[in-house]
């Protein structure tokens, strides 16, 4: 029996999203295994995993069959008869048996998705007898039409069906049989054999295989209860039915049919006839047509030498000639031409259009992407290396990425499809995979666990990017405790890491398009992205994208792009119209003095928020210790600021040799000619190849490699390198030891250097955001609000925004249906409130109000704005989110007098309409709309109406901008907040976990809970949100630190808070150990006023200042200077009794313009 061959084909992976619980490396691997020399991957409906299945069998000696799942619409597949996803298509095992049945699968599953979608993607017969040829056909599992016709007792039919087949496909159709342990499929088998025997057709067996062992059989059990959103409790749920879908070993499968071993058999026969041979190594990019017949490469250079006169006038410098020639041959050379073309061509379309773009990453180091205008920065000007983005020695296609204003984007794709055919460009598919924490957020829905339970288990995994469960299980004792104390928990994990990383649904790429030579169709499979549940999709409606992720589409040779959507080129956009409106100054971006001194001034006193990359609290320190006063500065922190380079002391070396309280030493003149701009820190992986190659010989293109493999821990790579870099040094006057050690340099560092182009690139771009804060404040804030409306996850931004505009002296007025734009504009130097950031008033209904009232003047009242606006666009509940906003406080009324009203005017609005389109007039039609007796009955309406008081009033705010507008809850409270908080909500994202936090605010969303497992006698604890006047934070306290303050949680309740930082999710949380009333708080927090003072940052003259400032508030609490030097080393010195303060009295704010915000604090 062990002799005896078999293969397996019928296969699914999780790329039968959420039916499939085998990943395809451990699938091939299991297969080799269990001694079989062939596989067939068959998912439903799909091809997404074609070509991972196809690389990864090859790289394992396995035969690749490629196949899927059809699904095939009982009638046609533009019929929509089908009233559930069951009856809408049945199964059909479709493999391809050499390239040309690959391409027709390509074919097939493009149809699919593009002609077929209803529930499931499907085609029908016409397509398979259209696209038979290279194909084989099984007849299918269960849930076939063959099998249907046989379980309904319709033999006559489904002898009819097997003919059919055999008619298309001729040698290539074989009668599936299956036994996975359920009695549908012997019921199945027992006709299919039948009628196989009764017209000669031949008999295959095959195990339906959704997971690679039994084991696995919860886990896929799960799998399908997330796919169908079903308790695993529930009975009446989708189920399999046995633990047998897995995949069976040769052995196996003869024992399972005794009497059918010539069908177990052929299955190794039909593996053997399958042949698929891709290639590689061909490219099927667009190709661009020149006007005149040029060819690519002589229209390429003319737009170059057009561009090098644009850029540098009539006579170029020689470097910049030598540098454009040698970059034009490379790319001639390795035959790119017309991909720079395609690339300067939907640029140069949307500079046309006026949509704002620019280059960033390794791109702008081509002279080609400055002189084509792709890039805005001059490689030469920056030292940008032409090798960082483009190897000489590799075939891959570089990257161009490109940034447009995020709103117009799409004019830019639909313009590449228009030009290059519908057929022949397609957005990219991406994967929504299972991580850690959706693992167990999905597992726990599955098993009925409480939500909070299940939230705790997720806050266990660190948010480390790519962590996996075993890792966060493996560093975390209190997970490792969670897991051996409860059974249920135990399992919940078990599960979850058996199906994290799996596919869970498919989506759209945020900015890949893929562009090729012809139809997509000739190389890569479609589809149209659908919703799950949105079953009444249309062919025409949906994304088309691949079905291949971006990695598969550049292994096949296809040309994919990025077209980025940023957020910034629009808010800059919509701001410098702004200006041009207000000013009549029309402002080049691109032109801007990059020596402005007014613009460092504002980012040296770290004044950055809303400046593109410079606005994290962090980083706004950073800027007021460096003092940058040049744009290299800005590059520079740019590329400094991570974790690496601050962690690595290289800021510190940056700023301290800046400003002259370091020396920098250079190991040889080369090395000082190359870092002198950095003050010989090591920060662009640039400098790192320029010293390789200067210095060791070793080119350019290998040193970009040999940094790769720095940071990736290559060592067998980077000692080959050490070993040539020494060799080339000797040759170059250095002896062996001291270019070891510059070696050794470039090790430790070169892990952390970063790419200078993109630094350079977005260096720009943040400079001009900081140039317009400075110099048009109004119009800078205004479009930096507008551009956050659509994102509802930042109205955290939209309200420091407002903060910061109103910090800065620009008055942001409210929201006035009268006044207001669908966007933040600016008039006379105020920024009106945009009507688009209230909830609920979406585009159409703020443009229809703003519309009206341009073209028909001010809203008199309620009535005259409910009888002009149209009451389809501006809904009921739009006006009661308008009114509860203050949008509507301009009418005469106040808020609750305008609530009472409206239903009457919307009622007189709906039949003043409804009389005016049925011809109704009526014999007062000449008098005024509003009777004096209309407007006494109003008034005499609003007279008895109560106004809604203050904490009413904010709620609603609250509840419509997501932020109070008129007032705040703790503005009677702002003093104390500011003097006894050490921090705020928002400087809570840049602190580590377990930092010891001191937080002044409201109590708000409070749940009170239950632990399952009592410490102490105690299980209940708190849950809570605490907002202050930045935003807010999700905060628990648990039962024994509960039980000591469970009388000071009550809604809306102003207190301050110690506890420590929690950094278990994307956001900052808070663990609470104490809280204090606002009374208690001027007692227990007032213990010492701290004053943090940098040698670095604050002058002699300052620390004067602070002390006349001090002896203005005399009282009992002692002062401390804390005082860094320039190796950060702290000292504290006490104060004497002289400059003791009042902490209810003291200046906070005089101190605060001295030494910055976050640096004056009691505790």
């Amino acid at each position: 029996m062990a002799d005896k061959s078999f293969a397996h084909l019928h296969c699914h992976t999780h790329y039968s999203l959420l039916d499939g619980a085998s990943r395809i490396p451990e699938l091939v691997n299991y297969v080799k295994q269990q001694g079989m020399n062939s596989v067939a991957l068959t998912d439903h409906g799909n091809l997404y995993g074609a070509i991972e299945f196809y690389k990864e069998c090859r790289a394992g000696g396995v035969n690749p069959i490629v196949g899927y799942e059809a699904y095939v619409a009982p009638k046609g597949r533009t019929d929509r008869d089908a009233k559930k996803r069951g009856d809408a298509g049945f199964h059909l095992t479709l493999l391809a048996k050499n390239n040309k049945g690959y391409q027709n699968l390509i074919k097939m599953a493009s149809i699919a998705f593009l002609e077929g979608y209803y529930y499931v993607p499907r085609i029908d017969k016409e397509i398979l007898k259209a696209h038979s040829e290279g194909i084989i056909c099984l007849s299918g599992c269960a849930s076939s039409e063959f099998s249907d016709f046989i379980l309904q007792e319709k033999h006559e039919e489904a002898t009819n069906l097997a003919r059919w087949f055999a008619k298309i496909f001729k040698d290539r159709f074989f009668v599936e049989i299956q036994n996975n342990g359920i009695p549908i499929q012997e019921e199945c088998a027992r006709g299919a054999i039948d009628i196989a025997n009764k017209l000669g057709l031949p008999l295959v067996a095959t195990s339906d295989a959704h997971y690679l062992r039994p084991e696995d059989s919860n886990a896929h059990d799960v799998l399908l209860c997330i796919n169908t959103g079903r308790l695993r409790s529930d009975e009446n749920r989708m189920k399999y039915g046995s633990d047998q879908f897995y995949i069976r070993s040769p052995k196996e499968m003869y024992k399972l049919f005794p009497n059918q071993e010539e069908a177990v058999k052929r299955s190794q026969e039909i593996a053997d006839t399958c042949d698929i041979q891709l290639d590689f190594s061909k490219r099927h990019f667009p190709v661009f047509s020149p006007p005149d017949k040029k060819t690519p490469e002589k229209y390429l250079t003319e737009l170059c030498d057009t561009g090098m006169k644009e850029r540098y006038g009539e006579n170029p410098p020689e470097a910049a000639k030598e540098r454009i020639e040698k970059e034009i041959g490379i790319i001639c050379r390795m035959g790119f031409a017309s991909y720079f073309l395609i690339v300067a061509d939907f640029v140069r379309f949307a500079t046309d259009k006026g949509i704002p773009s620019s280059a960033r990453g390794s791109a702008c180091g081509a002279l080609v992407s400055y002189v084509l205008k792709l890039s805005h920065v001059d490689p030469l000007e920056y030292g940008l290396l032409f090798e960082r983005f483009l190897d000489p020695n590799r075939s891959e296609a570089p990257d161009i990425d490109i940034d447009f204003c995020k709103e117009r984007r799409e004019e830019v794709i639909a313009y590449v499809r228009e030009k290059y055919g519908e057929e022949s460009v397609a957005q990219i598919a991406t994967f929504g995979t299972m991580a850690a924490r959706a693992a167990i957020k999905d597992v726990g829905r599955v098993y009925n666990i409480p939500l909070d339970r299940v939230t705790k288990l997720c806050e266990l995994v660190p948010e480390t990017p790519g962590i996996t469960l075993q890792e966060a299980i493996n560093g975390n004792s209190e997970f490792k405790h969670a897991i051996n104390d409860d059974p249920q928990i135990k399992e919940l994990i078990d599960i979850a890491l058996k199906l994290e990383g799996t596919n869970r649904n498919a989506g759209t790429h945020a900015a890949g398009v893929v562009i090729s030579n012809g139809p997509l169709t000739d190389y890569v499979p479609l589809q149209r992205i659908v919703r799950k549940g949105d079953e009444s999709q249309r062919k025409e409606e949906g994304v088309i994208t691949t079905q291949w992720v971006m990695g598969d589409l550049e292994t096949v040779g296809l040309l994919k792009m990025d077209f980025l959507g940023l957020r910034t080129l629009t808010a800059l956009d919509n701001a410098v119209r702004m200006i041009e409106k207000n000013h009549g100054v029309k402002i080049e971006l691109n032109s801007i003095p990059l020596d402005n001194k007014e613009t460092y001034d504002l980012l040296q006193k770290g004044d950055a928020k809303g400046v593109f990359q410079l606005d994290s609290s962090g980083i706004r320190e950073l800027l007021k210790r460096m003092k940058p006063d040049n744009i290299r500065d800005i590059i520079a922190i740019m590329a400094l600021y991570r974790p690496g380079p601050l962690e690595g002391g290289m800021v510190d070396s940056y700023i301290n040799r800046k400003h002259g309280r370091e020396k920098p030493v250079y190991a040889h003149a080369v090395m000082e000619q190359i870092l002198s701009e950095t003050f010989g820190v090591m920060v662009y992986q640039e400098q790192i190849m320029q010293i390789l190659n200067q210095l060791g010989g070793i080119e350019l293109s290998s040193a970009y490699a040999c940094i790769k493999a720095i940071s990736k821990k290559k060592y067998e790579i980077i000692d080959k390198r050490k070993e040539e870099f020494i060799r080339g040094a000797k040759e170059r006057g250095l002896d062996e030891k001291t270019s070891s050690d510059i070696f050794q340099l470039i090790v430790v560092f070169g892990g952390y250097g970063f790419n200078k182009s993109h630094s350079a690139a977005y260096a720009h771009i943040g400079f001009q955001t900081a140039y317009l804060k400075q110099h048009y404040r109004p119009e800078f804030m205004a479009a930096l609000l507008t551009s956050e409306i659509e994102d509802g996850n930042k109205r955290d931004s939209l309200v420091m925004h407002i903060d910061d505009a109103r910090r800065g002296g620009v008055e942001v007025c409210p929201p006035n249906i009268n006044l207001s734009d669908s966007d933040f504009v600016v008039e006379d130097g105020q920024i009106l409130f945009g009507l688009r950031a209230i909830k609920g008033c979406g585009n159409n209904a703020a443009a229809e109000i703003v519309r009206n009232r341009t073209e028909l003047g001010k809203y008199r009242d309620i009535f005259d704005f409910c009888e002009r606006i149209d009451l389809r666009l501006v809904s009921k509940g739009v006006i009661e989110k308008l009114i509860k906003a203050g949008a509507l406080d301009c009418l005469r009324a106040h808020r609750a007098q305008l609530m009472h009203l409206l239903p009457r005017a919307i009622k007189g609005a709906v039949d003043r309409q409804h009389d005016k389109k049925s011809g109704q007039g009526n014999l007062f039609a000449q008098v005024t709309e509003t009777t004096a007796e209309e407007d006494n009955n109003s008034k005499s309406v609003l007279i008895q109406v109560p106004e809604w008081n203050e904490t009413e009033k904010l709620k609603f705010e609250k509840e419509v901008l997501d932020f109070y507008f008129s007032s705040h809850p703790l503005t009677q409270f702002e003093k104390e907040i500011r003097r006894f908080s050490t921090h705020s909500c928002e400087q809570l994202r840049d602190l580590p976990a377990d930092h010891e936090v001191t937080l002044g605010g409201m109590i708000t969303q409070i749940r009170f809970m239950n632990t399952k497992k009592a410490k102490n006698g105690n299980t209940r604890y708190v849950r809570c949100r605490i907002e202050d006047f930045n935003g807010g934070v999700d905060c628990v306290m648990w039962p024994d630190d509960y039980l000591r303050y469970k009388d000071e949680y009550q809604e809306d309740r102003v207190c301050f808070f110690k506890g420590k930082v929690e950094r278990t999710r994307d956001e900052p949380g808070l663990i609470l150990q104490r809280v204090f009333s606002v009374e208690q708080a001027s007692k227990e927090l007032a213990k010492g006023l701290y004053l943090q003072v940098s040698l670095g940052t604050n002058k002699p003259h300052e620390i004067n200042q602070i002390a006349e400032i001090l002896k203005t508030s005399p009282g009992s609490c002692p002062v401390f200077l804390s005082v860094r030097d320039y190796a950060k080393n702290l000292c504290v010195l006490k104060l004497g009794r002289a400059f003791q303060v009042n902490p209810n009295r003291f200046p906070v704010e005089e101190l605060e313009e001295i030494l910055g915000q976050g640096n004056v604090k009691l505790s």
